[in-house]
């Protein structure tokens, strides 16, 4: 994945379309980020913080999974996370990322995605931006709109994608948006 293979979102499109395709582009950008390094590269840090670009890419399968599977779906975590202790470690991922090839942690999130995507597809079918979560708030008295969730999961990206501007560059000096 290059910049250039990136779809820009449609300068205008119905707000389904229009957000969905920024979630993409934002997928898409961390693709970017990440293309063709190596394990050791992907498992660098910039100091003084100990995330790495593997990091990210664990972690943000895991928050697709989260915010689609679990709390808009009512399904569980995707493997490998649906076994992990996160009592023992709640930053499990990104303490393990370092130990996945890069053709691992992009298959992870690769289907993390795709399985987000079916989820978005049967909230859209049923009740489109609307669709309520099946999991409700951590307050339990409410729930989530598909469009909050789809507009959060565009500023986890945005700021993650920031963190790995910063540690592409740090590794091999590549440069982006």
């Amino acid at each position: 994945m290059d910049a250039e293979s990136r779809i820009d979102p449609p300068l205008q499109g119905d707000e389904a379309t229009t957000l969905r395709a920024f979630l993409d582009y934002h997928r898409d950008t961390l693709r970017w980020k990440v293309d063709g390094l190596t394990q050791e590269q992907l498992a660098q840090t910039l100091a003084p913080s100990a995330l790495t670009l593997g990091g990210l890419v664990k972690h943000l399968a895991l928050v697709e999974s989260n915010w689609f599977e679990v709390v808009l779906a009512g399904g569980t975590l995707l493997p490998p996370f649906d076994t992990v202790d996160w009592d023992a470690d709640p930053n499990w991922e990104l303490n393990t990322a370092a130990d996945d090839t890069p053709e691992q942690l992009l298959a992870l999130f690769d289907d993390a995605v795709t399985r987000a995507d079916l989820s978005i597809d049967e909230a859209v079918a049923r009740a489109g931006l609307d669709a309520e979560s099946v999991r409700k708030t951590r307050t339990g008295d409410r729930h989530f709109s598909l469009r909050w969730i789809l507009l959060h999961m565009l500023e986890e990206y945005a700021r993650h994608n920031g963190h790995a501007d910063l540690l592409r560059e740090s590794i091999d000096g590549a440069t982006g948006e």
